[in-house]
């Protein structure tokens, strides 16, 4: 159940499955709270998910909860990481803090230095299952 610090997630099945293959590899950073919300999310399909959800791959506008700074950034796997160009990993704590959100929502995360950050979803401007792309 989700707590007002912990929003409901709702994440596709094949997201689900692929990020599950992804946590069996050892090593992998952030992973208890990741897998803290892969195992309390709701599954849909990818062919009926909404168009506001952030799913793998969907690209996001939010909005600083502090500063109100806004930025895009594009939630990925770890191989196509690009902070620098706004590709952030699901393993991150800012990648965990958007799965399975929608617009409107607010994410939150710690970062490896201990602060707690919040930021609001404003617009997925690009999701996969949106645009027809249903096994991206």
């Amino acid at each position: 159940m989700a707590t007002s610090s912990q929003p409901a997630r709702v994440l596709t099945e094949l997201d689900h499955i692929r990020i599950t293959n992804l946590l069996k590899h050892p090593g992998m950073a952030f992973a208890a709270e990741l897998e803290s919300v892969i195992d309390n999310a709701e599954l849909v399909s990818s062919y009926k998910v909404p168009p506001q959800l952030v799913t793998m791959n969907s690209q996001v506008r939010i909005a600083d909860g502090e500063t109100h700074d806004e930025r895009t950034l594009t939630l990925c796997y770890p191989p196509d990481t690009n902070p620098d160009k706004g590709f952030v990993s699901v393993l991150s704590p800012i990648g965990t803090g958007l799965l399975g959100l929608v617009e409107g929502q607010l994410a939150h995360w710690v970062t490896p230095g201990g602060v707690q950050v919040k930021a609001k979803i404003l617009k997925v401007i690009f999701q996969p299952e949106d645009s027809g792309e249903y096994l991206r």
